[in-house]
């Protein structure tokens, strides 16, 4: 027995060209399916909305008597066309949503991460009483009513550009994650170090745990962007200038509109000009323009955003 373990022992010696297998590894087949299942399920997910953007750029007429095709038979801008004949609303409401995108996000997070990072530090005072504040209102909300009464009665916003971002502009869960990942990634000996080289508290936040966070706060910033984006029901409350209705609100409307005419044809417009709306592919081009921007922005925050959820996965 000890002489076959040592011819086998000399064997591998003396062939390094072969590699022992890792009995961890799967072999090329599996890998191989594996691999095949894993590209269907991407196309899976994105192959509705290649889709979509397909059936917008198809005649409208065409897709009434050949049915929805990948390979239309007629290609036609009419969905889009009839979408820009808004001409400056459609502009205005577009400018409206990037204006609160952007201010919202990023006053978003700047409460969001100064929060968190007061109820991630363990010499903080008040830490159970803040920590407790946010937790209570992830379980318990006003509701809506209190909600539309404090935004139009109490703080009077109805009609401004505020009443699109104030109530949207601290969430809780956004706190608890943003929570989670300075405690498992910010050191306190860097804040002693720091401490000790006299730094100060806005200035140890500012220069030391703001760099290091990115991950984090790119995570919080997406997701905050998205909410903002395609946020319509504030604006449903508690907007009426058509100068600042933003742009998903706007999209609702003009689908609403068409919906009317249809329905009431024979009541409101002849029957030619409603058999000539192009009210499917139009549905397909405002999912198209709703949500483009947004799915092209998404690249640039991939990689921190990969970053920010898995972070806090590994326990020590």
């Amino acid at each position: 027995m000890n002489n076959l373990s040592e011819s086998m022992e000399r064997t591998l010696i003396h062939s390094p060209g072969k590699k022992s297998r890792d009995i961890n590894a799967i072999s090329p087949l599996w890998n191989f399916i594996f691999n095949v299942g894993i590209c269907l399920f991407a196309l899976s997910c994105i192959f509705p909305f290649i889709f979509i953007i397909i059936i917008s750029f198809t005649d409208e007429k065409s897709l009434a008597i050949n049915g929805f095709s990948i390979l239309p038979k007629v290609l036609s801008l009419d969905a889009y066309r009839f979408l820009m004949r808004s001409g400056e609303q459609m502009a205005q409401s577009l400018g409206v949503t990037l204006l609160v995108t952007v201010i919202g996000t990023v006053l978003t997070l700047y409460l969001v991460s100064t929060y968190a990072y007061a109820i991630s530090r363990k010499n903080f005072d008040q830490r159970g009483f803040f920590s407790f504040l946010a937790f209570f209102t992830m379980l318990f909300s006003g509701g809506l009513v209190p909600s539309y009464i404090v935004v139009t009665q109490v703080l009077h916003l109805r009609d401004t550009l505020w009443a699109l971002i104030l109530p949207s502009i601290l969430n809780a869960f956004y706190i608890i994650v943003m929570r989670t990942f300075f405690t498992t990634t910010v050191p306190d000996a860097i804040i002693e170090s720091a401490k000790i080289d006299g730094a100060t508290e806005f200035g140890i936040y500012t220069r030391i745990v703001l760099p290091i966070s990115l991950p984090g706060i790119a995570t919080i910033g997406l997701f905050s962007t998205l909410g903002f984006w395609n946020d319509w029901f504030n604006a449903l409350l508690y907007i009426d200038n058509p100068n600042l209705i933003p742009l998903q609100t706007l999209l609702i409307r003009i689908q609403n509109n068409m919906d009317f005419i249809v329905q009431n044809s024979s009541k409101v417009v002849s029957y030619d000009i409603a058999a000539t709306l192009p009210t499917e592919t139009v549905r397909m081009a405002m999912v198209v323009l709703a949500t483009l921007p947004i799915a092209l922005a998404y690249p640039f925050f991939q990689k921190y955003f990969i970053q920010g959820l898995t972070i806090g996965s590994v326990k020590e």
